[in-house]
């Protein structure tokens, strides 16, 4: 049985519109309660997580003699750049005392100097040798290969304080306490992260492209610089990116190996700049001036290649 339309009948209302077809433009305004609700809680997470970033602002713009009295009040309590000066060392010792100070000095330049060669020699050296490793476990055919990566990715699940004690001692032996070399080595060569995070990548990459390479004559090496690091730009600047954080954010293995002034990196110095209490209690404003400062260089990196980050996390699986 079939049932035959008059082409020239006029439709009829539907259930769901009564009173006629709804209008797209109303469809679009209308505001569900649950995404009302998603933008408050997501408004509300944004807060809690920038609130510590503004108190540590307001502190650093607050003078010490009134932080105490005034800790409820969310502005600065008296407003000045002092912390900052004394940071930078634009104050004398006496006017750093009256304003509350430590009245101990930082060199803040020696030290951000000595965080940016450590943090970019580790960066440099990750990246480079964990690509080449990266590129033998997704690309290159040896007996073996899926059980070393299996065992190599299990090294995720080792804390890394377990290895802190033998990485000192073979640092100590080696004589190199108190050097560049001996805060960099333990992280220079490569990490299981950043093996598998690069392996993700190189597996999307056709092989056709290197069987046409391969046939114009290109070695296996000269394959994988003009060709696989070329076209891995994003997935490579974002493992920069976090391999750059991870090394300057380093407290631990620093305060171990670099207690000398020359090697000495901003976190340190931050934590034993936090421990000098001459007046009785440490010098706050300072102390978040600093820290502010020193964490300025990271936040600018992540603003400016932060939308990258995230397509290339995302890109690699990794969630």
């Amino acid at each position: 049985m079939t049932t035959t339309l008059d082409p020239g009948a006029t439709p009829a209302p539907t259930e769901a519109s009564p009173t006629g077809p709804i209008d797209p433009q109303r469809r679009r305004r209308r505001v569900r309660p649950g995404k009302v609700l998603g933008w408050i809680c997501m408004i509300a997470l944004l807060l809690i997580t920038l609130f510590p970033f503004y108190w540590m602002l307001r502190t650093a713009l607050s003078t010490n003699a009134l932080l105490a009295s005034q800790a409820d009040n969310l502005l600065p309590a008296g407003f000045t750049l002092d912390g900052f000066r004394r940071v930078f060392g634009l104050v004398t010792l006496e006017d750093s005392l009256a304003q509350g100070g430590a009245g101990g000095r930082i060199n803040f330049w020696l030290y951000l100097r000595n965080s940016v060669i450590v943090a970019t020699s580790i960066t440099v050296g990750q990246v480079f040798f964990s690509a080449m490793a990266a590129y033998a476990f997704a690309r290159l055919r040896w007996p073996g290969r899926n059980t070393v990566f299996a065992v190599f990715l299990s090294a995720l699940m080792v804390p890394g304080i377990f290895t802190a004690i033998p990485n000192f001692v073979l640092i100590k032996e080696l004589g190199l306490l108190n050097t560049f070399p001996g805060l960099v080595l333990p992280t220079l060569l490569m990490t299981p992260f950043a093996i598998f995070f690069l392996r993700q990548f190189f597996l999307g990459i056709p092989f056709e492209l290197e069987e046409a390479a391969m046939l114009d004559g290109a070695s296996r090496a000269r394959t994988f610089l003009r060709i696989i690091l070329p076209m891995s730009g994003a997935p490579i600047t974002t493992l920069a990116v976090l391999t750059y954080i991870a090394a300057w954010n380093e407290y631990f293995w620093p305060l171990l190996v670099g207690q000398s002034e020359n090697v000495r990196v901003l976190t340190v110095a931050l934590g034993i700049f936090r421990s000098q209490t001459p007046q009785g209690s440490p010098d706050w404003s300072g102390l978040m001036a600093a820290t502010l400062v020193a964490a300025l260089p990271i936040v600018i990196l992540f603003l400016a290649l932060g939308k990258r980050i995230v397509n290339s996390i995302g890109f690699s699986g990794i969630k």
